[in-house]
């Protein structure tokens, strides 16, 4: 799993997770249960966002390049309207999901598009977007399934991608670092790491080719399962989940930072 994973391995992934996500929801034992990893939803309101961030998408790989989101698919996602009887809502839902892969399918991979992150290691394409969504129902999967009592660790081909993609797109920035530049390494028990580091001109990750390798250039070095690391990055379970050498407040610096736009 060197490679990053190609685009039709991506779109097949969203349609894993979207219908994992389906088969949890289906099986909660209600819809107004509060989601513990996002506890001012309910599962309603999750799988409103999911379907909701699905169709909102659609409509922006659907758009082509632009400097901000279409005006149509803004409005429409304020005012969405999402069936309240779970066996509508859930084929709303799927619905939805394939109004994704065929815009993407339609687009192909390189195809420009609005987006939100910077383009320093995510590139504001529709491929960037398959990639992005592919972690978002992934993760948000995990939410259905803690919610109904059983969770499930993410797919190892889904989280070992997971990890790079969150650390391209998520943190990826050329605003300056507030504090003493340095780095965080991320070390995969799947044999996989990243090295993010943050200075005066701002944050990038790279792949570190042997694990270890220069661990002292690191101010802190996260160690866990794909899942686990990818789960903590998107603030779903805590850092003393996982390993933790060095600084460990440095994870609580990067976590608070919000890099100017």
């Amino acid at each position: 799993m060197e490679k990053t994973l190609e685009f039709p391995d991506l779109l097949r992934l969203i349609d894993e997770r979207s219908t994992a996500f389906r088969t949890a929801v289906a099986s909660a034992p209600s819809l107004d249960a509060q989601v513990p990893t996002c506890p001012e939803w309910t599962l309603f309101d999750l799988v409103k966002h999911l379907g909701g961030g699905d169709r909102f998408w659609a409509a922006i790989v659907g758009a082509g390049p632009a400097d901000a989101p279409p005006a149509e698919a803004v409005a429409a996602r304020a005012a969405l309207e999402v069936p309240r009887e779970r066996e509508a809502l859930l084929a709303w839902l799927a619905a939805s999901t394939q109004l994704l892969l065929s815009a993407l399918r339609e687009a192909g991979p390189d195809a420009g598009c609005w987006a939100w992150w910077s383009p320093l290691q995510t590139p504001r394409a529709s491929g960037g977007v398959a990639r992005h969504r592919a972690q978002e129902t992934a993760v948000h999967t995990y939410d259905a399934q803690l919610t109904g009592g059983a969770p499930q660790p993410l797919p190892i081909e889904v989280a070992v991608d997971g990890v790079e993609e969150f650390l391209f797109t998520c943190v990826a920035t050329p605003s300056a670092w507030p504090h003493k530049p340095t780095a965080f390494d991320f070390h995969t028990t799947e044999g996989r790491s990243w090295r993010l580091t943050v200075d005066g001109d701002g944050a990038r990750s790279t792949r570190i080719p042997t694990p270890g390798e220069d661990s002292d250039a690191a101010g802190v070095s996260v160690h866990g399962t794909a899942s686990e690391l990818v789960l903590y990055l998107y603030d779903r379970i805590p850092a003393d989940s996982l390993h933790v050498d060095g600084d460990a407040g440095l994870l609580d610096l990067l976590r608070a930072w919000e890099p100017e736009e």
